[in-house]
């Protein structure tokens, strides 16, 4: 537990005092966001405020893991053992720097050309596909020494579903799946000021909660009493996660310190690719890749306005929402920026608290 405390801790500070250096950097080097012309009359306003402040909070999160890490050099040698870096940390980490640096690339066209158009589709996709092929492998190949690995070959909902038995390539493709879905899905939402931030704050928390559940309750732990009767879970390093959806968490809050109406930066693609990155990987690790949707409920809602909106004009000519994402509709509705924030900001609460009631009702009817 201190060890995540220290992580959340060190992430929020480390994001809260860095983000400012960061307005003033992205500001000198003329790094403005462009605004669609097509979209909201309202957001012409903000055309030029410094986007790319998603690298604060994955650098962030990386000092932070390190720090978290440190925190625990004063426990009993056997402690320490369970809790080195592992494959799973890279995994996590990984998926949030490299899917960030998709993302990265995206922003840095964007402001070089001055339009929002950045990195084409394809080459967006095929960045995607790259970083969840990659870090699927790992996940799926790189057992660790009683051979758990990170990720699973049955699908998940809240653990492993074994008649669900997939094998090792469809489980990558499946991750790959998984990680396109979740970084596009943040990536949607991320249309007004702090809303992406505060959903994934949330997001993290639950997983912060649900991995450090299992690490109470995990089966590895030789500490943990082990009997047919006693509820526990198959998962790889479960501390870890923890360690880092919290980091990431903590992190994301910093930021949000500046990112929430009126923002004076934006997390851009470089953010909400790294987050969804992130997200995706802590549903695959922690098992519940089936609840995923439920947890981010708040991405899905979003992510299925434009699905809606592409089928319904392309089929008919006509369009259902007033504009997509969500969110825009609502805007050119009436809606002032903070109201459809704060309450898509309770749509993502109440994803949470009913998955994270399943998770825990799950491990109730288990044990009763």
């Amino acid at each position: 537990m201190r060890a995540v405390i220290v992580a959340i801790g060190v992430a929020f500070l480390v994001s809260l005092f860095s983000t400012p250096l960061a307005i003033k950097l992205f500001t000198r080097l003329k790094a403005g966001q462009p605004i669609r012309a097509e979209g909201p009359v309202m957001h012409q306003g903000k055309k030029g405020t410094p986007t790319m402040g998603g690298v604060v909070f994955i650098i962030a999160t990386v000092i932070a893991y390190v720090a978290g890490h440190l925190a625990l050099t004063t426990l009993p040698s056997q402690q320490i053992a369970q809790v080195q870096p592992t494959i799973t940390a890279l995994v996590l980490l990984g998926l949030m720097v490299f899917a960030g640096a998709v993302g990265f690339i995206d922003d840095f066209l964007k402001v070089r050309k001055r339009n929002s158009a950045g990195l084409n589709k394809r080459g967006k996709l095929l960045g995607q596909i790259l970083v969840g092929a990659v870090f699927g492998v790992i996940a799926l190949y790189f057992p660790s020494t009683n051979g758990q690995t990170v990720g699973a070959t049955t699908l998940s909902f809240i653990r492993d579903i074994d008649a669900l038995e997939i094998g090792k390539i469809a489980s990558v493709v499946i991750f790959i799946f998984v990680v396109m879905a979740s970084t596009n899905g943040v990536n949607l939402t991320d249309g007004l000021d702090g809303l992406a931030t505060g959903a994934s704050v949330m997001v993290l928390a639950a997983y912060a909660l649900i991995a450090f559940w299992q690490y109470r309750h995990w089966c590895a732990d030789p500490d943990y009493n082990i009997r047919p009767s006693i509820y526990c879970y198959e998962v790889r390093d479960p501390l870890e996660i923890a360690l880092i959806a919290g980091a990431a968490a903590g992190a994301c809050v910093g930021f949000l310190w500046w990112n929430t109406s009126p923002a004076r930066i934006f997390m851009g693609d470089t953010g909400a690719l790294g987050l969804g990155g992130l997200i995706a990987g802590m549903a695959m690790s922690t098992r519940t890749v089936l609840l995923l949707p439920i947890i981010g409920g708040l991405f899905v809602i979003i992510t299925m306005s434009v699905v809606i909106q592409i089928i319904s004009f392309r089929t008919t000519g006509k369009r259902v929402f007033r504009m997509s994402p969500l969110q825009h509709h609502f805007e050119l509705a009436g809606w002032s920026e903070v109201n459809i924030v704060v309450r898509f900001w309770i749509i993502a609460g109440i994803g949470v608290a009913i998955a994270l009631g399943l998770f825990y009702s799950d491990f109730l009817a288990a044990v009763s």
